[in-house]
């Protein structure tokens, strides 16, 4: 009977070992959801150290002095300094014998400055015509100023006219330079002109410049020989060859013409209307 009993239980432990060997461990409490209070976080980066030393008030002193063995920089470091520009956009000798201009002046600082702008030409020792405008420049922006004061005409055979002007200049897209007057003159007479260009960079020094120009007036001046409504419209295309921006010798053609009652005061007087000419001068500017 021990036998017996010793031999089943020799039989049963290979099973019950199997058994052991399947037993689930025991289970442990779910874990709770994380929520916005407990869901982790990164650690806060570490600031690093920067890589020089912050410079020292002796140190910055001694880097930007403001004198120079006797010379004193802080004039220099004026944002908004007193600048005075000469500029002659145009001094041009023509193939029919006239001498032709096209002046700006300027004295100011950065948003307000003094114009000086005139025009004209002269032909066998005569003024054909010339103007001057004294004007008042504020800039309203980046690329537009607006200008206020007065225009002179004089030359010709006419009596000379004095006028107030008030208008825009500046850059519009593409590069494009604009000038718009109006002006208002004795007896309520009224006039504008305006003006535009365009600079186009055939290589780093060789530009060519595309020029319109266009005068209007409210009133027939039988005296000056200008009539009323488009008085006279110029275009011109001048190359130059910019050897610095401060000289450049060019060449180009210009043509200008006059419509309605202008063009019958000047072919009463015989001359054309419709004028041409070769051209050749130089850009300068101070």
């Amino acid at each position: 009977m021990k036998c017996m009993t010793a031999l089943l239980a020799i039989a049963a432990f290979p099973v019950w070992a199997q058994h052991g060997h399947h037993e689930h461990p025991p289970a442990t409490a779910p874990a709770k959801p994380a929520t916005a209070d407990t869901a982790a976080r990164p650690a806060p980066a570490t600031p690093s150290p920067p890589p020089l030393p912050e410079p020292t008030a002796a140190e910055r002193a001694a880097a930007f002095p403001a004198d120079l063995e006797g010379m004193d920089m802080r004039g220099h470091m004026d944002d908004a300094p007193l600048i005075a520009v000469l500029r002659a956009d145009r001094l041009e000798r023509r193939d029919d014998g006239a001498f032709a201009w096209d002046l700006r002046a300027s004295l100011g600082r950065n948003f307000d400055k003094l114009l000086l702008r005139s025009e004209g030409a002269r032909i066998d020792g005569d003024t054909e015509h010339a103007d001057a405008e004294l004007l008042w420049s504020h800039a309203t922006g980046p690329w537009w100023d607006r200008v206020i004061g007065i225009r002179h005409d004089a030359g010709g055979h006419g009596p000379s006219r004095t006028w107030a002007a008030i208008g825009m200049q500046g850059l519009a897209p593409y590069m494009l330079e604009l000038e718009a007057t109006a002006y208002v003159g004795e007896s309520g007479r009224l006039a504008a002109r305006f003006e535009g260009e365009y600079e186009l960079l055939l290589s780093n020094r060789l530009i060519l410049q595309p020029n319109l120009e266009a005068d209007l007036y409210s009133r027939d001046d039988p005296a000056n020989a200008i009539g009323s409504g488009l008085s006279e419209v110029e275009f011109g295309l001048r190359l130059r060859y910019e050897f610095s921006p401060r000289f450049a010798p060019y060449v180009g053609h210009v043509w200008s013409r006059k419509f309605g009652r202008t063009a019958r005061f000047a072919e009463d007087e015989g001359f054309e209307a419709d004028d041409r000419a070769w051209v050749a001068g130089i850009r300068i500017w101070f």
